[in-house]
């Protein structure tokens, strides 16, 4: 009886149940302000796209255009603007390619491999980081010459590689690294070989980090002007950002042509953003808590 009794007086423990915080006032004020910085520029870069030379200069940069006239952007189409968009993908996804490969397998070796200088090799390779990427446009010039891939897309891929690979590396380590060396031990103890449990185990794992990696990459290579610029000097092997030179002179320049070649440059990232923004903020969420 006093068995029972106990138990009946006995405290349940509570439970606690997770809720998702409730954003005060404030913080949707803040919200919004910064949402209409963000866009203030599209708003601008559009806006200017519909309109025509004589409206754009002679009316407020901020009123909207008086009709909404897609001449430019047609203009746009008609040109050259497809060649580049092939040529960019071309670019972006031929480098990524390499990228993932190299950077994946090496982010590998130094998660989970045990080798005489580990710790100084990936060091070095993300000592990297630090080199300022334009104080090698001019070696990068030179060598592509003598390697006979000037005005090629030869010659975007190779730089476009190296600067990806430190921080793709970096990234992707610290990311195996949290993975349990378990999973690891397990695999080799059934016999699997290296090479079979980065392909079957720790590639499967880090698809998300995969993903964050590619689009945080592809996006610093779809806008990347400066080496496409020198590197490039035929129409037909330019990128999209380079397709602004279309509409301007030596005098003059064609700028609501020229925003609404920028407005469709912008239009592939939005729509990939779209498309892949489920794994991006779990690839982010991924390397920031840690399992």
């Amino acid at each position: 009886m006093s068995l029972l009794k106990s138990r009946s007086t006995a405290k349940i423990p509570k439970v606690y149940t997770f809720r998702r915080p409730k954003l005060s006032v404030l913080s949707w004020i803040v919200a919004l302000l910064w949402l209409l910085v963000a866009l203030v520029p599209y708003f601008f870069m559009i806006g200017f796209g519909f309109k025509g030379q004589t409206e754009l200069f002679s009316s407020p940069a901020w009123k909207p255009p008086a009709k909404w006239d897609p001449v430019n952007f047609l203009l746009v189409l008609q040109g050259t603007y497809f060649r580049a968009l092939l040529n960019s993908i071309i670019v972006v996804v031929v480098s990524m390619v390499i990228v993932v490969l190299i950077a994946s397998s090496a982010s590998f070796a130094f998660a989970r491999l045990r080798f005489r200088g580990n710790a100084i090799i990936f060091s070095a390779v993300v000592a990297g980081l630090i080199v300022p990427q334009h104080t090698t446009l001019i070696p990068i010039y030179i060598l592509t010459n003598k390697l006979h891939v000037y005005d090629s897309l030869a010659a975007l891929i190779g730089p476009y590689v190296a600067f990806a690979i430190p921080i793709t590396i970096f990234i992707l380590t610290q990311f195996m690294r949290e993975i349990p060396k378990d999973f690891f031990e397990a695999a080799i103890v059934d016999g699997a070989s290296h090479s079979r449990v980065f392909f079957k185990v720790y590639l499967p794992l880090a698809r998300t980090a995969l993903v964050t990696v590619v689009i945080f990459n592809s996006v610093a290579l779809w806008n990347e002007f400066l080496f496409a610029y020198v590197l490039t000097s035929s129409s037909n092997k330019r990128t999209l950002p380079l397709t602004v030179f279309d509409y301007q002179g030596q005098y003059a320049s064609n700028t609501p042509a020229i925003m609404a070649a920028l407005t469709l440059a912008a239009v592939p990232l939005f729509l990939a953003y779209f498309i892949f923004q489920e794994k991006l903020v779990n690839g982010v969420m991924a390397g920031a808590i840690k399992s």
